[in-house]
């Protein structure tokens, strides 16, 4: 007899990760009332350089997920219920009349949005454009990047990269409800597009796609996957498209009392709330407000994260000098050396090459002494690092707690700094708020927790609880290495 968190269909179900560094096909099988996780397939990805700008390898990272779709199919002999993709924000792909890409997607670390969001500031300052759309009017944001777009496209459609994903695979053309808030051209007020705000920038409605909720059964599985028996009626769900909202709602835990840090490439911190918060305050503080899967907002800030010490280990890779982030983590906890930080989210550190000599910057300009980037002394930036994105978290807290006028009991760390134990306790010193290291593989538990809450739905909006009830229990396993 199934238990109530065992599902009514228990056929397999496949999630897509799309990461910065990496992307990830996972499959959730069911062992009578027991669920596992096997993570199938995972291709490298990495912005590229083409006619100097930076870009997304759109071919090479649909090969990649068609592959894993494949071995999915393998590994489960048997039924898919239903894929779903999240993934990060902001990118998205410009595409013709039949829906086809009409080049590879920019990456949001491309420095053309510099100047249309100077230029984009003086129609619509800052203040306003956060007090319209809940959103940190962040250069990156989808906004700032259609305004780059050659005049010559600008009524193509476009549509965001998790979300092409789930239209490549049969699905329609369709911007889920928590991605959508990170283009910066959301009403949180009805959740629709702010019509006042893409007019005045002269940006084209009818380009953009038509908003739906966070776990939308978007119809069924089409093209040649489709010869496979185990796709023969897969489902295509948008879960919560964003993989920090899925990350979020992939936390087990109340967050009504506590705040969250989602780390990985990127550091989100901040808790959930009903209500946007846009005051000047907030914006000051660099919070936003996003979409969360069941109602509300994710309100958090955005910090530098595990990149820098990736971009380290890239420099230092190529100069024969390897180091995995266990190791370098081990032997930053052993650093005696007199407490530096630097500003971890100086602009210069959000760009790739040579990491090493920018933190030496940031080190020199913050009055501390560079450290001679020599073998041996890699842990010794890894310290740096740590220290550093410790007190950067400890502030946003401050901030947070300051804005919402109470304290947090707790901070769930989930990602893939979820591991890194040294890093939790740094931040607990500085903030004074425990830290609780939750599932690395957070939006892989949220993402499935979605499609399971969804596929129970009868159509009726989310609810936390239900969400919550499939994370609790997904998060009991450990994603699997297939074998």
């Amino acid at each position: 007899m199934l238990n109530e968190t065992s599902p009514i269909d228990s056929r397999a179900r496949v999630a897509i990760d799309l990461g910065a560094e990496s992307c990830r096909v996972s499959l959730l099988r069911w062992r009578g009332d027991e669920p596992e996780i096997s993570e199938v397939h995972r291709i490298p990805n990495a912005p590229v350089v083409r006619d100097g700008s930076h870009r997304w390898p759109l071919g090479h990272i649909l090969a990649g997920l068609e592959e894993g779709l494949r071995k999915a199919a393998e590994v489960a002999g048997e039924s898919i219920a239903s894929i779903a993709v999240d993934g990060w924000a902001v990118d998205y792909v410009r595409m013709d009349e039949d829906g086809k890409p009409l080049y590879d997607p920019f990456c949001y670390r491309d420095e053309r949005t510099i100047a249309t969001k100077e230029k984009a500031d003086v129609i619509l300052p800052p203040s306003e454009a956060f007090e319209r759309t809940g959103a940190q009017p962040l250069r990156i944001n989808t906004l700032y990047q259609l305004l780059a777009d050659d005049p010559d496209v600008l009524h193509a459609r476009w549509i965001c990269l998790p979300e092409y994903v789930l239209h490549w695979l049969g699905g329609p053309l369709i911007a889920e409800y928590t991605n959508a808030t990170h283009t910066g051209l959301v009403d949180p007020k009805t959740g629709a597009w702010a019509r006042g705000v893409l007019d005045a920038l002269g940006l084209p409605i009818e380009a953009a796609p038509r908003i739906v909720a966070p776990g939308t059964r978007l119809g069924l599985l089409e093209g040649p996957l489709c010869d496979l028996p185990p796709y023969q009626q897969t489902e295509l769900i948008a879960p919560a498209c964003h993989d920090t909202a899925s990350a979020i709602a992939g936390i087990p835990a109340d967050l009504n009392t506590s705040a969250y840090i989602c780390s990985g490439t990127w550091s989100l911190v901040g808790t959930l709330v009903a209500q946007p918060i846009t005051t000047d305050a907030a914006l000051a503080a660099r919070y936003t407000n996003q979409g969360a899967a069941t109602g509300g907002f994710c309100f958090h800030t955005n910090v530098n994260g595990m990149w820098l010490l990736k971009q380290c280990m890239e420099t230092w890779s190529a100069s024969g000098r390897t180091w995995t982030v266990p190791d370098l983590v081990l032997r930053a906890s052993e650093c005696t050396v007199p407490l530096t930080s630097i500003n971890v989210d100086a602009e210069a550190l959000l760009l790739a090459g040579n990491m090493p000599q920018k933190i030496n910057e940031e080190l020199n300009r913050a009055g501390h002494q560079p450290i001679p980037d020599i073998s041996g002394n890699e842990p010794m930036f890894a310290r740096v690092i740590f220290e550093s994105l410790a007190l950067r978290y400890a502030a946003a807290l401050s901030d947070l707690q300051e804005m919402l006028g109470r304290k947090l009991d707790c901070v769930h760390v989930i990602g893939g700094a979820s591991r890194n134990q040294l890093l939790a306790e740094l931040a607990t010193r500085h903030s004074g708020i425990p830290f609780d290291c939750g599932h690395p593989e957070s939006s892989t538990i949220g993402n499935f927790a979605v499609q399971l809450a969804a596929s129970q739905s009868e159509d009726r909006p989310l609810t936390r609880t239900a969400v919550r009830k499939w994370a609790n229990n997904l998060c009991r396993t450990e994603l699997q290495p297939c074998t």
